[in-house]
């Protein structure tokens, strides 16, 4: 992991109050399923660990919701080529993207950015914002939200299913709260 992510994550971490640790290597041709570790019998959270980078490039679902703390989601997401999220506005959510694969474009507040792999974009709460891919192979990110926004574990592999199955937020973080 290039130093400027390490510290990025573990600014993050100490923050939000999540675990690092290295990632564990699923079998040989497993594909590595990311879930919560759940806290021990004493209340200890265990956060999320894994490889970020490796996760974001194999999810192919337009969006998978890995992580859910009191404060802070992580998720993932697939945009096929000519999609895009959905424009929309968080009133009370700061939002923070990060490409991992792809090409697109950004809207915020009617400015229009391109984006590709390796670049960070920051959408405050109250932004009208969307994101886009206009290239020819999948955008592939993950975003974090500040506070939830989606139910803990939620997997929509479609778009379409995401708009006709979409369920608020319901409060429920990935590990029992304190």
């Amino acid at each position: 992991m290039p130093t400027r992510f390490l510290v990025a994550a573990i600014a993050l971490a100490s923050c939000c109050g999540l675990a690092l640790a290295q990632s564990q290597t699923p079998p040989s041709g497993a594909k590595p399923v990311p879930t919560a570790v759940q806290g021990k019998a004493d209340g200890t959270k265990k956060g999320f660990v894994g490889n970020i980078s490796d996760l974001t490039e194999k999810n192919s679902d337009f969006r998978r919701v890995l992580y859910t703390g009191k404060n802070l989601q992580l998720v993932l997401m697939s945009l096929k080529p000519g999609e895009d999220i959905g424009e929309e506005v968080h009133d009370n959510v700061d939002q923070f993207f990060r490409i991992e694969e792809g090409s697109g474009e950004v809207l915020i507040n009617g400015q229009r950015s391109r984006v590709k792999s390796d670049d960070a974009i920051l959408v405050p709460a109250g932004a009208r914002h969307n994101v886009m891919n206009t290239g020819t192979t999948p955008l592939r990110l993950y975003t974090l939200y500040g506070p939830p926004q989606h139910r803990d574990k939620t997997i929509h592999a479609t778009k379409q299913q995401a708009e006709s199955s979409e369920a608020p937020f319901d409060g429920k973080p990935s590990e029992p709260s304190d």
